[in-house]
């Protein structure tokens, strides 16, 4: 059926089939116009308005009811997006865009309410803004937002600037003047019984909303809410459970730095069990904390030490002894230096010095605690031995220093027991001080002999020492160096060696005595000497000291060189000092020129040394040069090299 043949019996039928096809509201006036052309009579006409009318307000009501499926479709589908896992940044993103989308506007922004600040904040904006930006604070007196909540319903307005209902505010009108808005619509979110903010979707038309509009915001707050409070409970879950991860990580850092810290305590105990010395539990120390330890005694004298450390700690450790001791834990000297006390109780026995190379951890403190603790217990069975030990070995000692000794088997018995090795290199030192307390001397040479693995005596009012050691003079001067500040007086030494022999330590003690008698002698109280460095004297006072012994220390490598290569270094010698160290009258006397004598002194000061014309090495020089002339006199065969 066309329009143009409509009767107009048939209006009704006609309306009816427009519906059917939801024709536009332009077919209904054309239907009117094509039967007024047709020529109906006003009582048909009348007749085809009403169904007209009747048709188009059943059309505006399926329109209506298309619009709210398509709303609640739009509402459904943004329920199961909300449903989605976001954390709250992006929820917040969303939702604004799906109330912009879902009313067409231009505009939608989520602000959150701040009750210290006392007014709200844009958490959150969608649609094209330059006012109402992110962090846009928004005063709590004045606007939509605040009717809203309230209110606790949704509040809106078709034109903001025009509406008298609103209490306005300069600071929001400027806003809404410059984003140029004028319908407003804000739904309050809620949860429970509290407000915590405002959904507002605003257009930049005047606009009526519709109550099916305002209900549809109304459901998105809601849904809204429901979603921000799952966001909120999930990020804080997660919040949780990062903390809980990090306790549980913590915790087992902990642990493990705790089983650490017994399983080095444990091998602590173990050396001490295992009869182990300082040098053992330093090493231990040192390789756990990471850095240089040392052990000192109350006189901040090193005991023990894996390494050098700075002059920066070494200098606070005398005024921090007392404060780590009324402490009674570790007390920081430098940025990486370290002092824990070392106790037995209630007594002092000395300190534990560290080193860091980083800083330390609340468990590395506690194992220094520990280590220092040990080391005490270390100290103090060290003395009691020592002191149980010390009559055997005063006796063991004076058996080697008497000159009717016992049959040597049983000497060697008795020092396999102490546990000295007296067939390796020892230097015998003989002390006598120059003033101060002997017995602090006595004590202090006891604790000396026992660190180094030595023997301490008192004979004939000097202390004896029998030291491994190579070289007598160097021995001699560190003794010297460590025992005068302690006693406050200087202290004469006279050290002999190093014999290799049981049967040799009597006249290497006999010998150290000879030589502090000459020092003495000399007017070096005061001073420390070994019969070798005493030159030509160690001829007079040594009877182990040989005369080839004394040559080849003073001019034997010039001798070498003169028989390997065939020169007169010695002879151009006795020229030079047999002419008042002249090298032109020297050269006369070996019928040379000046120049090759000159160059020979070159050579001989690059065998014996830039001092070898200092008074005192000259002395020596010459000495030597006269023995050997003589023993090459009396036996010419010496003459090729230096013989005992």
């Amino acid at each position: 059926m066309t329009l143009d043949s409509v009767p107009t019996q048939a209006a009704a039928l006609a309306v009816l089939e427009l519906l059917a096809k939801e024709a536009p509201a332009s077919a209904y006036d054309e239907l009117a116009a094509s039967t007024r052309r047709l020529g109906a009579s006003e009582a048909e006409l009348e007749e085809l308005r009403a169904a007209l009318e009747l048709g188009l307000a059943v059309r505006a009501q399926l329109g209506r009811r298309q619009q709210r499926e398509a709303g609640l479709s739009a509402l459904v589908d943004t329920a199961r997006d909300l449903t989605l896992p976001y954390d709250l940044d992006t929820l917040l993103k969303v939702i604004t865009r799906r109330a912009r989308l879902l009313l067409n506007l231009d505009m939608a922004y989520i602000s959150f309410h701040d009750e210290e600040a006392g007014d709200s904040y844009v958490r959150t904006a969608d649609g094209h803004a330059t006012a109402l930006t992110v962090g846009f604070r928004v005063p709590r007196e004045g606007g939509l937002g605040s009717a809203a909540r309230q209110n606790t319903a949704p509040f809106w307005t078709h034109d903001y600037m025009a509406d008298d209902r609103i209490t306005h505010h300069p600071v929001i009108d400027d806003v809404v003047r410059a984003e140029g808005l004028h319908a407003i619509l804000a739904v309050p979110l809620r949860h429970r019984e509290t407000s915590f903010g405002v959904l507002y979707s605003a257009d930049r038309d005047v606009r009526h909303f519709t109550p099916g509009e305002i209900a549809l915001m109304s459901s998105l707050g809601d849904l809204a809410t429901v979603a921000i409070e799952k966001a909120r409970v999930l990020n804080q879950a997660r919040m949780d459970i990062a903390d809980l991860e990090q306790y549980g990580a913590r915790a087992k850092s902990e642990l493990a730095a705790a089983h650490r810290v017994n399983g080095i305590h444990r091998r602590m105990i173990d050396l001490l069990l295992a009869g182990s010395g300082l040098g053992a539990l330093t090493e231990l120390a040192a390789d756990s904390l990471g850095g240089t330890v040392a052990v000192l005694d109350l006189g901040s004298r090193t005991l023990a030490a894996t390494g050098d450390l700075p002059a920066a700690d070494l200098a606070r450790v005398a005024g921090a002894s007392l404060e780590a001791q009324v402490a009674q834990e570790p007390i920081q000297l430098t940025d990486t230096g370290w002092l824990a006390p070392v106790t037995a109780g209630t007594e002092r026995l000395g300190s534990l010095l560290l080193h860091a190379a980083d800083a330390l951890s609340p468990t590395d403190l506690e194992l220094l605690q520990l280590t220092a603790g040990t080391t005490g217990v270390l100290l103090l069975m060290q003395r009691n031995t020592a002191v149980a030990e010390s009559q055997v070995r005063d006796e063991f000692f004076d058996a080697l220093l008497s000159p009717a000794q016992r049959p040597l088997p049983q000497l060697r018995d008795r020092a396999r027991s102490l546990g000295l090795d007296l067939e390796r290199a020892y230097t015998a030192v003989v002390i006598r001080p120059e003033g101060g307390s002997q017995g602090r001397a006595v004590v202090w040479a006891s604790s000396y002999a026992l660190r180094f693995g030595g023997l301490s005596r008192v004979r004939g009012g000097c202390i004896v020492l029998l030291l491994p050691s190579e070289d007598p003079g160097a021995t001699a001067r560190q003794i010297s160096r460590e025992l005068t500040p302690l006693l406050g007086h200087p202290v004469t030494v006279g050290a002999a060696g190093p014999s290799t022999r049981i049967e040799d330590i009597e006249p290497t003690y006999a010998e150290a005595v000879r030589c502090l008698n000459a020092l003495s002698a000399l007017g070096g109280s005061g001073s420390t000497a070994s019969a070798r460095e005493l030159g030509f004297l160690g001829l007079l006072l040594g009877d182990r000291h040989s005369v080839g012994d004394y040559i080849t220390h003073a001019i034997g490598p010039v001798i070498d060189y003169d028989t390997h290569r065939f020169t007169n270094l010695v002879q151009t010698l006795e020229a030079y000092f047999q002419s008042g160290s002249s090298p032109t009258y020297a050269a006369e006397s070996l019928h040379v020129h000046p120049n090759t004598v000159s160059r020979r002194l070159e050579r001989i000061t690059a065998l014996l040394g830039e001092d070898w014309q200092a008074p005192s090495r000259a002395l020596e020089v010459q000495l030597a040069l006269r023995l050997y002339r003589t023993r090459e006199t009396l036996d010419p065969e010496a003459g090729e090299g230096i013989a005992p």
